[in-house]
Formats: structure tokens, C-alpha cells, sequence
């Protein structure tokens, strides 16, 4: 679904990324962990558009991304959850729902999507009137998910979805991600809890100073000795 190829991002004099490579499979989920400044961020910011590569290739679904803009390539299918949430905090829940739909035109369909994204969260629903930037971190986060998921993507970006949350809601979101993945998205994630990103990872990257130097499956990372003393704290 999603190939990229060498792909070289410099910010400036600085090369962020040093000929990235990597693939996600039709409805797979695949992992990217590292270090803080590994690159991951950068990667997804790339493979999205918010950020203009230097060189290399991002094909999804066969088509050549890095000529298009951002809103042409999530019509296409692909939509991103930023590090930070990126919610619009001055606007009401449904209506930052309703912007993760703006490019479509079917008014039953995005009512009937908003419903499931209660579902998913139920308590944005309870906040579904409430301005966003009143949420708590662990809401905010919720509603960016949901957001990007109201375009309805066939592949969706997201980048540290369980930073600075309290555990019960990082299960929470983690559990979404697992019933997404189900319903057949495939899911590019970048995760500080690497535990976390391996165990639900058909396929993971290991990214160190824009390069990968590492890549398998989930499982196999997880019980890889470099990968557990590096990023699992052992």
C-alpha cells in the first residue's frame, strides 16, 4: 500500500533522514521506534507532505505522492494524527469531527461516522459540544484520532498517540487502534512505547539518526536483545 523509497529530508544544512526505506503493507500495522531526533516524526511528516523531501520516492497505492499537496493526498485515502494532537482548540468536538471530513460530500455518511467515533470514544459524545481546548490531554488525543478517521483513510499516520497519557487511556487508544487495524486500516505508527507499538506491529523499523538499522516483525523485535536493552528499558 505504502512504498517508500530513499527518501533524504534536510532541515536546513541538517539531514534528517539518510535514504529512508520502508513498507506497509495492504491493512498491516507497522511500527517506527528510535530515539528522540531518530527521525521518525520527520518520516511521517514526509510521507504526508507537511514537509517537502529532499529526494526519494513515497508511492501509496501505486501513485507518486511527493508532487501532491497535503489535502490531495488525504482524498487519496491517507490521513495523519500529529505529534501535539493538532486539534483546532477554539472549536467545539463535532466540529473538529466534522473538519476531519471536510473533503466529503456524503452528509449521511459522515453522520453515521461521527456515531462511530463515539463509539470507539463514548466520551466525546459527553464533550461533543464542549470547545476542544477545555479537553484533557487524554481527550484531546482521543478526538485527534478521531478526527483523521473521519476521512475515512485506507492508511492512517499516527505519531506518539500515548505520550504523556495516564495508562488506562493509553489502553483505551491502543484498543481503537487494535479495532481499526481489524477493520482492515493499515496503521504507520510512531510510539515512544515501543512495547506497546511491537505488540500490536505485523512489521517494524528501528530508525537511528535518520537511518533504519533494524527491521522485522513485531515479535521478533520484541525478542531482539539490542532492541529490548535500547527501548525496552532492559
Amino acid at each position: 500500500m505504502l512504498s517508500v523509497k530513499d527518501l533524504v529530508v534536510h532541515y536546513g544544512a541538517i539531514e534528517a533522514l539518510r535514504g529512508v526505506s520502508l513498507e506497509v503493507p495492504e491493512g498491516q500495522v507497522v511500527a517506527l521506534i528510535g530515539a528522540n531526533g531518530a527521525g521518525k516524526t520527520t518520516t511521517l511528516r514526509a510521507v504526508s507532505r507537511m514537509l517537502r523531501p529532499t529526494s526519494g520516492s513515497v508511492r501509496f497505492r501505486g501513485e507518486e505522492l511527493t508532487r501532491l499537496m497535503p489535502h490531495d493526498i488525504v482524498a487519496r485515502g491517507l490521513a495523519h494524527a500529529p505529534e501535539g494532537r493538532g486539534i483546532f482548540l477554539n472549536l467545539t468536538v463535532k466540529e473538529n469531527l466534522d473538519l476531519g471530513a471536510f473533503l466529503r460530500r456524503d452528509g449521511d455518511g459522515i453522520a453515521a461516522d461521527r456515531e462511530r467515533m463515539f463509539s470507539l470514544f463514548p466520551i466525546l459524545r459527553e464533550r461533543m459540544s464542549q470547545v476542544a481546548g477545555t479537553l484533557s490531554g487524554g481527550e484531546q488525543q482521543m478526538l485527534s484520532v478521531a478526527r483523521a478517521l473521519m476521512s475515512r483513510p485506507k492508511l492512517l499516520l499516527l505519531d506518539e498517540p500515548s505520550l504523556g497519557l495516564a495508562p488506562q487511556v493509553v489502553e483505551r487508544i491502543f484498543q481503537v487502534l487494535r479495532d481499526v487495524s481489524a477493520q482492515g486500516v493499515a496503521l504507520l505508527l510512531v510510539e515512544q512505547n515501543a512495547h506497546k507499538a511491537l505488540q500490536i506491529a505485523h512489521r517494524a523499523y528501528v530508525l537511528e539518526t535518520g537511518e533504519v538499522v533494524m527491521t522485522g516483525t513485531g515479535a521478533e523485535l520484541l525478542a531482539s536483545p539490542e532492541v529490548r536493552k535500547a527501548y525496552l528499558g532492559e
